[in-house]
């Protein structure tokens, strides 16, 4: 199955990053396992309805995402990255990514205007399908957020992300609830490093526990509303938080693209 689908890519002359590295990695690779949503659970079906697993083919996991309206998934820029549509399939209504409830093809990839400038910010998408989803109990969009996440409150991050660094993702969704670093606290921990800034927040439970390869581009929900998305980390769970798109510093972008207006906002 590698194989075939690295002929496929190579065939349509795109660069599209191996399924296992989905998840962005800075600094050193730590010695020993490390985690999927490490010290999760899995997920109830229909926990989170609006969950969506991107595939290169069907049947291969690539990254997560969330569905903001018939027409409209939110995901990662490194997440869609030298894909061309064909190779965006989205899959819903299911907590396993290698069961859809249902496929979606993608008509229009919109990374965002300043996608990697400077490197590893900006890191959102919005991906644009060629038909409407069809909503039922499995399949429900999430709601973009009214206000900044607030310390204290509660963060739930669910996605099928590999169980150690490197690995293949996970079979059934899961989920893990994290809370809010303060960013300057964030900036610090990382010291302070230039791949982090107002349109990013950062997460964390504990040690053991966190995001990984896989994990990229899915949701993180707090009060029913879409606060984040995953973007980066050291793998995985080593005790430092994760760094997640912003999703309210970028509703401008958000809102100006779903409207069909191709301004900048950043």
């Amino acid at each position: 199955m590698k194989l075939l689908r690295l002929s496929l890519l190579i065939l349509l002359a795109v660069k599209p990053p191996n399924p296992c590295e989905s998840k962005r990695i800075v600094g050193p690779f730590p010695a020993g396992q490390s985690g999927r949503i490490k010290g999760g659970e899995e997920a109830e079906i229909g926990f989170a309805p609006y969950q969506v697993s991107l595939q290169p083919i069907v049947g291969s996991h690539n990254c997560g995402g969330a569905i903001l309206n018939e027409n409209w998934i939110i995901t990662a820029g490194h997440c869609v990255e030298n894909f061309i549509p064909a190779l965006v399939n989205v899959i819903t209504g299911t907590n396993k990514w290698a069961e859809p409830g249902a496929i979606y093809y993608t008509a229009e990839i919109h990374k965002h205007c300043m996608y990697d400038q400077p490197y590893m910010h900006n890191d959102i998408a919005l991906v644009k399908l060629t038909e409407n989803i069809t909503f039922n109990e499995l399949t429900q969009p999430i709601a973009l957020p009214t206000r900044p996440v607030q310390l204290g409150e509660e963060i739930v991050l669910t996605g099928w992300g590999s169980d150690v660094a490197y690995g293949s993702s996970m079979e059934d969704l899961h989920k893990l609830t994290v809370g809010l670093v303060p960013l300057d606290e964030c900036y610090e921990t990382f010291n302070r490093t230039s791949s982090m800034g107002v349109g990013h927040i950062c997460t964390f439970s504990r040690e053991g526990e966190g995001a990984c390869h896989g994990d990229s581009g899915g949701p993180l929900v707090s009060n029913g509303q879409l606060v984040g998305v995953v973007n980066w980390g050291r793998p995985c769970g080593v005790g430092l938080p994760d760094v997640q798109a912003n999703v309210y510093y970028y509703l401008d972008w958000i809102r100006s693209k779903l409207s069909g207006n191709n301004k900048c906002y950043y």
